[in-house]
């Protein structure tokens, strides 16, 4: 394929970590960049040597890219991904692949259409905690409870997309990490229940102060996995914590420690750095495009979170327990 031709949508974190890798590696080469602010994108682009413009429109349109990497606000993934995909790229996106599942299941099927690669970012499946967490998952036999608990207590809290839900979704869909992680540990979710609660000060729940929303999914295997999401003004202590009960066993995470816990004893697991998985995920879309390398997960699989993070917001709307 040669040297690939690469336009980015977004100056954030994300889109920083993939211009530093697009530039170093001597594969591919950033052609354009399309940011929301003028002077931002400016700098941007002065820092990567790249060409910048503030319409991903005029980006996804320039013939000589092979491939468009979506890293913006959650609303404009599956918009920007259809006008690539029509437009003969190849397609990266930071999750969710689209805040609705038709328009998710949508776009895998225009990408099978037009063949081109179109790869849905979980970068929590690279990282140490997930990888020792899966490898050492048959010593705490059967799982049957886990709790997952991810809580950021913010004040005040930001003027930022990522408190809007229009911008980023349900809380559930925008952080699809969450319910991702399980479903690529414990397989087929049956059922879910969901509460959520917004607080702002203009009394509708968009933007927001805070949000907090826990989730009980029931796995086809017999599992019941709590999922606790929250961030904002409303909570006073952080969490990051996931525990897995098996009959045999325990696995116990709490932010960069965990420890298996049998009858035998305790033991500290080695889950290596959260450093560089941006890179990690980047480099190994270039090694798929050129050299038709797998990589590790499928547009499929992060529609299966979707579906359920979205059964979840419907649950959390109606009061009612969803069946998948």
């Amino acid at each position: 394929m040669g040297l690939l031709k690469v336009g980015l949508v977004g100056t954030g974190y994300a889109a920083k970590l993939r211009a530093e890798t697009l530039v170093a590696d001597g594969r591919s080469q950033l052609v354009m960049v399309a940011g929301h602010e003028s002077q931002k994108t400016t700098d941007f682009c002065q820092t990567f040597r790249a060409e910048g413009t503030l319409s991903w429109q005029e980006l996804v349109q320039q013939p000589e890219l092979d491939l468009i990497i979506i890293s913006t606000i959650n609303r404009d993934h599956g918009a920007i991904a259809r006008a690539a995909l029509e437009a003969g790229k190849h397609v990266v996106v930071e999750y969710p692949l689209a805040l609705e599942v038709a328009e998710a299941a949508a776009l895998i099927e225009l990408a099978k259409q037009q063949g081109k690669l179109l790869h849905v970012e979980h970068i929590e499946l690279l990282s140490g905690i997930h990888l020792a967490l899966r490898h050492e998952l048959p010593a705490v036999g059967t799982p049957f409870y886990v709790r997952y608990s991810s809580l950021n207590p913010q004040r005040p809290a930001p003027h930022k997309w990522t408190y809007t839900t229009d911008l980023f979704g349900f809380p559930l869909v925008g952080a699809l990490s969450r319910i991702h992680r399980l479903t690529d540990l414990f397989g087929l979710v049956k059922a879910v229940s969901c509460q959520t609660r917004y607080w702002s000060n203009g009394g509708v729940p968009s933007p927001y102060t805070s949000c907090l929303c826990t989730a009980q999914l029931r796995f086809v295997s017999g599992l019941v996995a709590e999922v606790i999401y929250g961030k904002g003004e409303a909570l006073w202590q952080t969490e990051r914590s996931l525990a897995i009960h098996g009959d045999r066993g325990a696995l116990l995470v709490e932010g960069e420690r965990g420890q298996l816990v049998t009858p035998e004893g305790e033991r500290s697991l080695e889950m290596g750095s959260r450093r560089g998985l941006f890179a990690k995920d980047t480099q190994m879309v270039l090694d798929c495009l050129l050299h038709g390398t797998p990589l590790y997960v499928t547009p499929s699989a992060s529609l299966y979170a979707l579906k359920v993070a979205d059964a979840a917001r419907r649950s959390a709307e109606t009061g009612e327990t969803i069946a998948l």
